[in-house]
């Protein structure tokens, strides 16, 4: 519990809720009867409901019943991809890249893109969550909807060696100009595609503009064990020794997936001199049958994992609260230890580790003077999720992301009672649903890449 707020009107006072909080060694714990102030979009202290009794506020929100959480984090995905929610199913990788997704993706507009991003950013806001990796295309679009939206996010213009060095270009271009956009709320990464598809020269060479320009890398990386597999027999090396030996692990670098990763890889994570974090999925594992991402190797070196969805065309869903659940239940059952991965742990890659993963751990990711004021508000009082014993297992295994009631984001509230404030979804369906028969004509042949693995 931090002091009470000083003296002089607060922007937003939450009272009587249970705040979940961080101890100063990262233990998740709870506050009961707890107030949280908000001032100038950072929180200003973390205290009791008595103490703030008295304080004014222009804005209060009474949160009895309500479980405060830090708002939850998307560590990576492609938000325009709701486009293509359901559109091929039950699939291997190859195939569902191969012939479906990829000349799908022939016939991107910046249109669709920034509908489809505005439809994500709208379920993300329903389900919790204020800050998303996202790795895609037209990503000025993406930056709109994230402007319009009031989430945060940190953005990265996908490229491909088969572009030539305008990709790479490109991609730097964008994270240099939108950096800081969107009042502050945007963050930028560098977004080679991933080993198979961006060559080690291209992966150096954005090694050295990350280190120059002080940015985040965000790729794809040993996906699944039939990429790790195949490079090591066309390179003799593992995707992750081939990050290691361009440089990408010297620099800042946001790995999504990792569930190919080999215990050989983990001296070679261990031994980067950057801060290097991965993003796991679970969801999309189950359903394309690969292996999961290896949580407890990662943590024992000190690795941050983060909770994503990926994308909604092979996810379905942007649901981290869903990601968080199966985190949980994905590990006990591969590490065959119900001990591991307990709800405490889950809880805490779904705030305070993912808020390190995108490079934002001092900034979000926990309920804490000063920090940013993300702030999800948890209606605890369902059939579902009574009576509660353990209000960490009750928040993992019982509660879904139908049960935030309110999202806030820099201490601007973007839902209140499940009613969105920022985005107008009818309408987005509507113009949406206009633009899908020529999105999802196959006939041209065309792929924007080949997939292997």
């Amino acid at each position: 519990m931090t002091p009470p707020p000083a003296h002089g009107p607060a922007d937003l006072v939450i009272t009587g809720c249970t705040a979940l909080v961080h101890d100063e060694g990262g233990q998740v714990g709870f506050l009961d009867d707890a107030a949280v102030v908000v001032r100038d979009g950072r929180i200003d202290a973390v205290t009791t409901t008595p103490a703030v009794a008295g304080l004014q506020a222009v804005e209060r929100i009474d949160a009895r019943g309500q479980a405060a959480l830090p708002g939850l984090i998307n560590c990576h995905t492609h938000t325009p991809m709701v486009a293509l929610r359901g559109i091929a199913e039950d699939l291997p990788a190859h195939e569902w890249f191969n012939d479906w997704i990829w000349p799908i993706e022939s016939n991107l507009t910046e249109r669709v893109v920034g509908l489809g991003a505005r439809l994500a950013c709208a379920e993300m806001i329903r389900g919790g969550v204020t800050t998303f990796a996202d790795h895609y295309f037209a990503m000025d679009t993406v930056a709109d909807a994230v402007t319009q939206s009031g989430l945060r996010a940190n953005l990265g213009a996908a490229f491909f060696s088969s572009q030539g060095p305008e990709g790479r270009a490109a991609s730097l271009e964008f994270a240099l100009r939108q950096s800081g956009a969107a009042d502050g709320r945007i963050t930028t990464s560098l977004a080679p595609h991933a080993p198979y598809t961006v060559d080690e020269a291209d992966l150096a060479a954005t090694a050295e503009l990350a280190r120059e320009h002080g940015l985040m890398v965000h790729l794809h990386a040993s996906e699944n064990r039939a990429q790790t597999d195949n490079s090591l027999d066309r390179h003799g090396l593992t995707p992750i020794e081939i990050l290691h030996r361009a440089g990408l692990l010297d620099v800042d670098v946001l790995i999504a997936h990792g569930t190919g990763i080999l215990d050989r890889d983990l001296p070679v994570l261990r031994q980067g001199t950057g801060r290097i974090a991965v993003a796991s999925a679970p969801r999309g594992y189950l359903k394309f049958g690969w292996d999961t991402t290896p949580v407890r190797a990662l943590r024992e070196i000190g690795i941050p994992v983060g909770l994503a969805t990926d994308g909604a065309a092979s996810n379905n869903t942007l649901d981290v609260w869903e990601s968080m659940a199966l985190t949980a239940l994905v590990q006990k059952s591969t590490q065959r230890d119900p001990a591991w991965l307990t709800a405490r742990q889950a809880l805490d890659h779904a705030t305070l580790q993912s808020a390190r993963a995108v490079g934002l751990g001092d900034e979000i990711g926990s309920l804490a003077p000063g920090r940013r004021a993300d702030i999800v508000l948890v209606d605890l009082d369902g059939p579902h999720t009574q009576p509660v014993h353990d209000l960490a297992a009750t928040l993992v295994h019982s509660a879904r992301s139908a049960d935030v009631t309110t999202t806030i984001v820099d201490g601007r509230i973007l839902m209140r009672d499940r009613r969105l404030l920022t985005l107008d979804v009818p309408g987005i369906v509507e113009e949406l649903g206009a633009e899908l028969p020529a999105l999802i004509d196959r006939s041209h042949g065309k792929r924007i890449q080949d997939y292997e693995g």
